[in-house]
């Protein structure tokens, strides 16, 4: 068992210094809070004993999405560093004052994944995402970034990334998701700042908010252990999808011109026809007032769940095949 006082606060990490063979924990601090004491954000260091490239995993970017975290947590538990080229790094927590309040949001109220790489002398969300490119990501030479869907809404097992480039086409590919968006990183994503660092990094959605969802954990072990063995880290087999992956040259999302209590028939990986009813609103007393149709052929990436729905609110996030 780990004690937390076998766990090192540092300033820094140096990946030089790991002993080959060896899992490593430590506490790195990224800022300090208003007391001045550290915000310290938890990594795990797992070192081969040959060498090889850096994999970087990443989870809770936004502090409520969880199933990220045991899966970094259970690849830690299951690797064998003995028998490991290269280096793994995971950061089962990056947004930590997001995660005690169990909100998505930074403190600030800003989503952190709209505004990488942050800058060093900006506001307190920027500075803070300014630290985690400068003292986490710049050691990675690949990132997988995993997330889930926000409240309200429920996701496909799917990835986002730019099938333009061949490396990262492979690392997605590996993941036998059941979607994949093509989607080139330009919107201040940490996939994005990877991107702009020339490290191949793709978005890994793994279901629902502020749960865990076992199967879900299993499949996204299940596609990192297949990027170990592209990547030459470990020695074993890729485990091939049992059902086709499909691929989405392209994504949005509808959303409402009326409020009310909404309904979304569609169901997650439905394949939806032009025209197809896909959701309904009533008002309060009960009357259906409005329907949406589909604009155009596609395929139910992702949904919302809350009844409530105001003005403007999402309907489903549809990927266009």
């Amino acid at each position: 068992m780990i004690k937390l006082d076998n766990i090192a606060l540092v300033n820094n990490i140096d990946i030089q210094s790991v002993a080959p063979g060896t899992i490593q924990y430590y506490w790195l601090e990224i800022v300090r809070d208003g007391l001045g004491a550290p915000i310290n954000v938890p990594v795990m260091i797992a070192k081969g004993m040959k060498p090889g490239p850096v994999l970087g995993l990443t989870a809770a970017v936004h502090g409520n999405e969880l199933n990220g975290i045991p899966v970094i947590q259970r690849l830690f538990k299951e690797i064998e560093s003995d028998d490991l080229s290269g280096t793994i790094i995971g950061v089962p927590v990056v947004n930590v004052p997001s995660y005690l309040r169990k909100k998505r949001r930074f403190i600030d109220g800003v989503d952190l994944n709209h505004i990488m790489p942050g800058k060093s002398t900006g506001t307190v969300s920027q500075v803070y995402t300014h630290n985690v490119i400068e003292k986490l990501v710049k050691k990675f030479d690949y990132l997988i970034d995993l997330h889930t869907a926000s409240q309200g809404r429920i996701n496909s097992y799917y990835i986002r990334a730019d099938m333009d480039q061949q490396e990262t086409k492979s690392l997605a590919m590996l993941q036998n998701a059941d979607i994949i968006v093509h989607n080139p990183p330009s919107d201040g994503t940490l996939r994005g700042a990877a991107d702009a660092l020339n490290i191949p990094a793709i978005t890994l959605e793994v279901g629902n908010p502020n749960t865990f969802q076992k199967r879900l954990i299993r499949s996204g072990i299940e596609g990192i252990h297949n990027v170990l063995c592209h990547l030459g880290m470990i020695q074993d087999e890729v485990e091939l999808a049992e059902k086709e992956t499909v691929i989405c040259k392209r994504s949005y999302w509808l959303y409402t011109d009326q409020g009310g209590l909404l309904h979304v028939e569609a169901n997650l990986l439905d394949n939806i026809t032009n025209g197809q009813r896909i959701a309904y609103i009533r008002d309060v007393f009960g009357h259906r007032i409005k329907e949406y149709t589909a604009p155009e052929a596609g395929i139910v990436i992702g949904k919302s769940i809350s009844p409530v729905n105001q003005t403007g609110g999402r309907i489903l996030h549809l990927g266009i095949v």
